[in-house]
């Protein structure tokens, strides 16, 4: 009779327990139980060599391997399988010292190139285990199940209006708005949401998504009837930044990312810990996670408590091909990436690292592919990036021009007794200016000139602007011109409590015979005496409003014209420019000022985030003419909703300009038919209204007759007429005076 399966089991088991394991015990001593896989990562993409040629192959990889981390074991820490054929299977496990060094090895050499014909692709060997678990993957296949197609909704349907009307987002009370702009008329209203966000709004940068701040997270919001297009789960989420593109978003939290370890967190453990994110818009999955820096708090004054640091933010800064961003360690270094694989861009050496800047204050990148004599843009052209560093020691502050991605510094300015400097790009990068607050020898007062780098010309020369009195409080470029505005500020007299004087200057170049080539830059106009802090252009450029935004005692709004049509107001003929101050008005309480994408209407409001007084907005024209005063209460927020960049060529665009007149005539009908409109509208409202009570007094009357009639009374029409028999007997004569009045006149001209 064949034994059971029990008996055979307790007889091997008495067997094992006869069998001496100590040589095994002893060899594997050192073994950590607790130890997993953590330390190891997979390479894929490698060449396929022979047997003989793996060894030359793992000491080149080690290169690579040795930038991010130490393998554990040195050339012994790669395994690479050899298959039947005599011949490596073009991947290999590494085991490095810690799970830090492998979980960087994933982020920093996945997707980086081996050589011209191979790309290393790096994934955590833990990942086996997360994705191709027992029961995760069916022995047979399994065709996958395709849904069927479903149209979307056309995220930028909105350019589509017949009418060339703009949109904007209001945030007041717990609702939130879209409205189409009617100019006079009250707002149209596309979709209006209660509790549609916890924190704020905040449009794209071409106006494609609407984000909306939860305490999940980030939700992108589009289409004609603003459906939920992304979720992007960031718990605690209080700042988020799109790309200029809009093909990523960086979102900060001050709280930690805490990840469940149980896999139940659409984040993964690369996450945990972490305060900023960055995204990836098109899959809606996070790129690459990071610590926050802090900026240095200011020096704390004599009696008064420590400040404490503020975020640094924006966190990370975007090239305007977004092919790179770029964060700041303040005082230490800067990190340069590449997108999308989120890898630090190589330095002279071929080493990612970051560029080691002592002291580096800031820095932006030029928000246009620039044009440099002697450069040739390739297929992956150069973009600039420029930074400054104060005085250390006996060193002298510096303002550079990087070149990105060689790091290679192609202009630099030392500068001397500064105080602090701001970096102002022109919006085609053609200009870099570099506003230097300067102190004297004593300390006791300060002064601003103002170097422009001259970008497109060759060698990048540099133009000193020092005719400046005082300390400029602002600084600002017109948008695709050559032309800025200033503000100065003179020094407050000392316990008066009244706020310095400002005044407001306006610069253009002086108008140059060589084509391309911009002349020097001259004082053009200054309007003194003024309460000015804001200086905000019109997106198209030429027209400017310069305010006082935020100040209790003054409310000022000016708007300018930087090419008036009238008799040249500017003595100088040479210079670009005839400066009009078209009107000036006052909107008590303003807190913010944003221009529509068109450059026609501005919208100047007051914020309850800032005071609980006169909250609303109020819509102006171009020349500074009031359309719409609009008071609301618990207003919050008002933003226009940009518009892409056109597909129209330059010359296209001079087309449009010289047809101008025509095209305008055709928008000035539709305002005149919409007026007609609403005065048709109103007029027959009042019709209806007389018919009605023409209808109720009739009635009225013949209840009194049919009431008189009943009472045995006279009929009031025959008493009256036999009033006026009498009167006439008696020699009485009735004088009836008709009073004509004019209520208005105008004259129309065809």
């Amino acid at each position: 009779m064949a034994p059971s399966f029990d008996q055979i089991s307790e007889q091997g088991l008495a067997e094992i327990e006869g069998i001496d394991f100590s040589d095994l015990e002893e060899k594997y001593r050192d073994l950590r139980e607790d130890q997993g896989f953590d330390n190891f990562v997979v390479i894929d993409g490698l060449p396929v060599v022979p047997e003989d040629s793996k060894t030359k192959l793992v000491k080149f990889l080690m290169k690579s391997l040795n930038r991010v981390g130490t393998p554990r074991d040195g050339e012994d820490s790669v395994f690479m399988p050899i298959g039947d054929n005599g011949k490596s299977e073009g991947f290999a496990f590494v085991e490095y010292s810690s799970p830090e060094q492998a979980v960087a090895a994933t982020k920093q050499l996945h997707g980086v190139p081996l050589d011209k014909r191979h790309t290393l692709q790096v994934n955590k060997l833990t990942d086996i285990d997360r994705y191709g678990r027992e029961g995760r993957i069916d022995d047979e296949y399994q065709p996958p199940y395709i849904e069927p197609f479903a149209d979307k909704e056309h995220l930028r349907s909105w350019l589509g209006d017949p009418n060339a009307r703009d949109q904007f987002v209001m945030f007041r009370g717990d609702n939130v708005g879209i409205f189409w702009n009617n100019k006079k008329e009250e707002p149209e209203s596309v979709v209006d949401r209660k509790h549609w966000t916890q924190l704020f709004v905040a449009w794209s940068p071409q106006g494609t998504f609407l984000a909306s701040i939860h305490q999940q997270g980030v939700q992108l919001w589009g289409g004609p009837n603003f459906t939920k297009q992304k979720q992007l789960p960031h718990p605690f989420v209080s700042l988020v930044q799109f790309s200029p593109l809009e093909n990523y978003m960086v979102t900060w939290s001050n709280q930690p990312i805490a990840v469940d370890p149980d896999g139940k967190s659409p984040l993964s453990l690369d996450e945990d810990g972490k305060h900023i994110v960055i995204w990836d818009l098109t899959t809606g999955k996070p790129l690459r996670s990071f610590q926050a820096y802090d900026l240095a708090p200011p020096p704390a004054l004599e009696g008064l408590p420590a400040p404490k640091a503020k975020v640094q933010w924006p966190a990370f800064k975007w090239s305007a091909d977004e092919k790179y961003c770029a964060r700041m360690k303040p005082g230490e270094q800067l990190s340069i990436y590449e997108l999308p694989s989120m890898n630090m861009i190589r330095d002279a050496n071929r080493d990612r690292k970051a560029l080691k800047v002592e002291g580096i204050v800031d820095f932006e990148w030029a928000p246009a592919i620039p044009e440099r004599e002697s450069i040739k843009q390739d297929k992956r052209p150069e973009q600039l990036l420029a930074y400054w560093t104060p005085e250390i020691g006996s060193k002298p502050a510096s303002v550079a021009l990087m070149s990105v991605p060689s790091r290679e510094v192609v202009r630099s300015r030392n500068l001397f007794n500064v105080t602090d400097a701001k970096l102002h790009w022109q919006s085609e990068a053609k200009f870099l200016c570099v506003k230097v607050d300067r102190h004297s020898k004593s300390k006791k007062s300060l002064a601003t000139n103002l170097e422009i780098f001259r970008v497109r010309e060759k060698g990048v020369p540099v133009e000193v602007v020092d005719s400046l009195k005082d300390t400029v409080i602002n600084f600002a470029w017109e948008p695709k011109g050559d032309r800025f505005v200033v503000i100065t500020a003179g020094e407050a007299v000392a316990g008066s409590g009244v706020l310095a004087k400002t005044a407001v200057s306006f610069f253009a170049p002086e108008k140059s015979k060589t084509p391309g080539v911009t002349g020097s830059f001259k004082h053009v106009k200054t309007f003194d005496k003024k309460n000015s802090n804001g200086i905000y252009w019109s997106p198209k450029g030429r027209f400017v409003l310069v305010g006082t935004i935020s100040v209790q005692q003054h409310c000022d709004l000016d708007f300018y014209d930087m090419d008036y049509e009238g008799d040249r107001v500017v003595e100088d003929e040479k210079v670009a420019a005839n400066i009009m101050l078209m009107n000036s008005e006052e909107h008590y309480g303003v807190t913010d000022v944003e221009w529509d994408p068109t450059g026609r209407f501005v919208v100047t409001s007051a914020s309850m985030w800032t005071h609980q007084m006169e909250n609303g907005y109020r819509l102006w024209s171009f020349s500074g003419l009031i359309l719409r005063e609009s008071p609301i209460e618990k207003f919050k927020q008002l933003h226009w909703r940009p518009r892409p960049p056109t597909f129209l060529t330059r010359d296209e665009q001079k087309q449009v300009r010289r047809n101008l007149r025509e095209y305008s005539r055709e928008f000035e009908e539709l305002d005149k038919e919409m007026e007609e409109g609403a005065n048709a509208a109103v007029v027959e409202s009042r019709r209806r209204l007389y018919s009605e009570w023409y209808a109720w007094l009739g009635a009225e009357v013949e209840d009194v007759k049919a009431e008189r009639e009943d009472l045995g009374l006279p009929d009031p029409d025959e008493e009256l007429d036999l009033q006026k028999t009498r009167s006439a007997k008696e020699g009485e004569e009735t004088v009836e005076e008709v009073v004509e009045e004019v209520i208005e006149e105008s004259e129309e001209f065809a």
